[in-house]
């Protein structure tokens, strides 16, 4: 109905996850997700690509990484310099197999680079093609040209699915829907009957490509359950016609090569065991072994000891079959064993029960080990498929784990669910933001958004966020479910993002918190996977709202991407930005390198590479003062400057006094980190002098040559006051220098607004500070009220900085007393 529509629209699992004190299920532990986002190209594979600079020529290239349709390159000679790496798309560039320019006579030439590094091309080529792989010719050409493999499985096309519940006969299906290799799959003759349809994971093992059942010796036979719908030479006839258009809605047999191989079992005729219902995965009960098919498949039957029974629950297994256990395993875990319909009592005894039926129990060796190394955790949220009704993606709850088996309460479902269990294996799960990023409905939990509304009511400065959120959404859904905009595995979607925890982490965030994170989120949708970086980053910072200021966008910047409410929480207190993100896969790889050089830590920290053994950047054997030069904020500030701005006696004098206060500064800086006290620190340090040093080079460019040098001179003299001795004063002539300089005013400050007094602060050695005024959103009236004490406490400033301060808004105060004050 209409308003269940507009509650769904709500849903938010950012809000979602914030409300509930919940974290999200690791997207690594979801591993038929991650092998169908794979494009078919893996690392190092090898392909023929028209040099940029010359588009009649060739030259050998390494796929890098991959991402839906992209591929990122490196020419081979260039080693592991990745400077001149770059990103193509399968559909439009010039790609090709190798040895294709040798078919198509077309020249091989080395791209000038790198002519330096190979003298002799004929054997440096003998040397790399050697035992190369090369990217597969079908994926390259033709009609499967820059297709994912999933997006082959169209709807039309035609598989064949094994009969799971009482025989192993297979029969054809028609894809009805796939929504991210999920396939809604309907039996071949019901034409528009869905009484009969399925939901299944492309990669399950009882689906198989057309002609699978004749090779492996199984006849097509429709199920028990559709034959009588149709007589025997209406069937035969449905039979033909496929066979007829086998070719066109054939599905490639490459797709199939990552599905789980079905191993040898050992299973006996009579084994008793314990097993989950597959008709209601709810509860554990004992079954039995009813008849054994070959060494790969054999049948069990849910115990059932009333007399007349109207069905019995039977499913077909094999020896990786989830769901089946040996006797005694609920008991050794704690687990409640539901004795079968019809058993006296309520006390179950395995000894008795064997002995009454004459029976064994199947042993140890005939299940595969249990694994406990998954990711789940207690309380994780994730998306998942209701039992009861497979067209339902219901958000999750882990609410039990044992060994590899997860209890999950579905919440949001049309009908109440008891906790289900499944496999950390089952491919019935899918992480968090599977559903928005495939275009399909999660079901939301209605409690979630009752508690969301209220929030907004009561939470006024959150009101104007939240309800911005609800429109991006709306229009998220609306651009999802539009024809043209759903590139499922394409260009929207994220590759892995590998934290490097070797790699330098500059002087923001704590390098044991770093060791801690995951090793890689992703791959998924982009703006997802990034946000759930950022956050964890944000949350490895020594203080959170630091970095969630340094990464907040500014009113000023370019608008390149998608900006994102992030939160940070530090001291009790909560913190919120917005930050951009990028939306596109191609751009993924700059925005991460971009974002290191904000937080000043190596540019591979983390991004779609992963470090191995040594970083490109040779991070390591830099120091934090050499490393913060090179790529922290120094490096923007140098690249404007002058020539012959410094002479070599003064960078020498300069040089050994940045390192000793750049040491005691990063001491003082794990000792305790105040909001600010990184950005105002004496020149010398890294980002004391670099923020000083913008600010007098931005009046620079405004001015006369003169004025310039003046302004560099004033610059020294207050570099080397502070960095000579920090207890020593400024001297008398630079005070007098300061308070000379009597502040014009343009407009009454009573009338400026929040942007008016950021850009005023931004024009004054405080502009670090600038950014706090716009959090706080502090306009003329808020400035002219501030106080020391109330600068102090508010901004969570040291002393230096907030005397600082309040001399300008003092200047401000005095300004509007003499000019508008009458």
């Amino acid at each position: 109905d209409a308003g269940s529509s507009v509650e769904e629209m709500e849903f938010n699992w950012d809000e979602y996850l914030e409300d509930t004190g919940a974290t999200a299920a690791p997207h690594g532990s979801f591993k038929h997700v991650d092998t169908s986002l794979q494009n078919g190209f893996a690392p190092g594979m090898k392909l023929e690509v028209a040099v940029k600079s010359d588009q009649n020529t060739y030259w050998v290239a390494t796929i890098i990484t991959t991402c839906g349709q992209l591929l990122l390159l490196r020419y081979d000679g260039y080693g592991e310099d990745r400077k001149a790496d770059f990103w193509c798309d399968i559909l439009t560039a010039d790609l090709h197999p190798i040895g294709w320019c040798e078919q198509n006579k077309k020249i091989l030439k080395v791209p000038e680079g790198i002519k330096d590094k190979i003298p002799d091309q004929e054997e440096f080529l003998q040397r790399v093609l050697k035992g190369a792989c090369s990217a597969p010719a079908n994926l390259l050409e033709g009609l499967h040209r820059g297709k994912n493999p999933l997006d082959l499985i169209a709807p039309g096309s035609r598989l064949e699915l094994q009969n799971m519940r009482d025989s192993l006969e297979a029969w054809v299906v028609n894809v009805v829907e796939n929504v991210g290799g999920r396939l809604k799959l309907r039996y071949e003759g019901l034409e528009d009957l869905d009484k009969f349809d399925q939901w299944l994971f492309y990669l399950d093992p009882f689906l198989h490509q057309v002609g699978w059942a004749a090779q492996h010796g199984y006849s097509l036979q429709p199920p028990l359950a559709i034959r009588s719908l149709r007589s025997e030479t209406d069937w035969q006839e449905i039979l033909k016609k496929v066979k007829e258009e086998e070719e066109e809605s054939s599905v490639p047999t490459d797709l199939f090569k990552d599905k789980p191989v079905i191993g040898v079992h050992s299973f006996s005729e009579g084994m008793k065991l314990e097993a989950v219902d597959p008709m209601a995965p709810f509860v554990i009960s004992p079954a039995t072994v009813l008849k054994v098919y070959n060494d790969k498949y054999f049948m069990i039957e849910m115990d059932d000891l009333r007399g007349e029974r109207a069905s019995s629950q039977r499913c077909v297994c094999h020896v990786g079959s989830a769901g089946i256990f040996p006797v005694q395993w609920s008991l050794k875990n704690g687990l409640h064993l539901s004795p079968p319909p019809g058993y006296p009592g309520q006390d179950f005894d395995w000894a008795d029960y064997l002995k009454q039926c004459g029976a064994e129990a199947a042993p140890q060796s005939c299940f595969p080990s249990l694994t406990s190394d998954h990711g789940f955790k207690e309380n994780m949220k994730l998306e998942a498929v209701n039992p009861v009704d497979p067209e339902e993606v219901c958000i999750a709850t882990v609410t039990k784990l044992k060994d590899s088996y997860l209890w999950l309460q579905l919440e949001g479902s049309k009908k109440p669910v008891p906790e289900c269990i499944v496999s950390v294996e089952s491919m019935n799960i899918f992480p968090v933001g599977w559903c928005e990023t495939n275009g399909y409905q999660l079901r939301p939990p209605r409690k979630a958004i009752v508690n969301k509304q209220k929030k907004i009511a009561v939470v006024q400065p959150e009101k104007q966020i939240l309800s911005s959120r609800t429109v991006h959404d709306g229009l998220k859904n609306q651009e999802l479910n539009s024809s043209d905009s759903v590139v499922i595995n394409g260009k929207y979607c994220c590759p892995k993002i590998y934290f490097n925890h070797r790699c330098f982490s500059g002087p923001y965030l704590n390098k044991g918190r770093i060791a801690e994170l995951p090793q890689s989120v992703g791959p998924g949708n982009c703006v997802l996977v990034l946000k759930e970086v950022l956050t964890l980053l944000i949350n490895a910072a020594y203080k959170p709202s630091r970095v969630l200021r340094e990464l907040q966008l500014d009113e000023e910047a370019a608008w390149h991407g998608h900006g994102e409410t992030l939160k940070a929480k530090y001291k009790g207190k909560s913190y919120r930005a917005t930050v951009e993100v990028v939306r596109t896969a191609d751009r993924v790889a700059d925005f991460c390198r971009k974002t290191c050089i904000k937080l000043e830590c190596c540019p591979n920290l983390f991004g779609p590479q992963m470090v191995l053994d040594k970083c490109s950047e040779n991070c390591s054997v830099l120091t934090k003062t050499k490393y913060t030069h090179y790529y922290g904020k120094r490096k923007n500030k140098r690249i404007g400057r002058p020539p012959g701005g410094h002479s070599n006696m003064e960078a020498a004098m300069k040089k050994p006094n940045k390192r000793r206060k750049r040491r005691k500064h990063f001491f003082v800086h794990k000792k305790k980190r105040s909001s600010t006290s990184v950005d105002n620190t004496p020149a010398g340090s890294p980002q004391g002098s670099g923020a000083e040093e913008e600010d007098d080079q931005d009046e620079s460019e405004l001015s006369h040559s003169l004025a310039q040098d003046r302004d560099k001179r004033k610059r020294k003299l207050r570099t080397f006051s502070f960095s000579d001795d920090e207890n020593k004063p400024p001297s008398p002539k630079d005070i007098k220098m300061e308070v000379a300089e009597k502040l014009q005013l343009d407009s009454n400050p009573l009338e400026w607004s929040v942007a008016d007094v950021v850009r005023f602060l931004k024009s004054t050695d405080c502009a670090p500070l600038a950014r706090i005024f716009l959090d706080q959103e502090i306009d003329g009236q808020a400035l002219l009220l501030l106080t020391l004490p109330t600068v102090q406490e508010c901004m969570d400033l040291k002393l230096g900085p907030a005397i600082k301060l309040c001399h300008h808004i003092e200047r401000v105060k005095l300004a509007f007393y003499q000019q508008f004050a009458n």
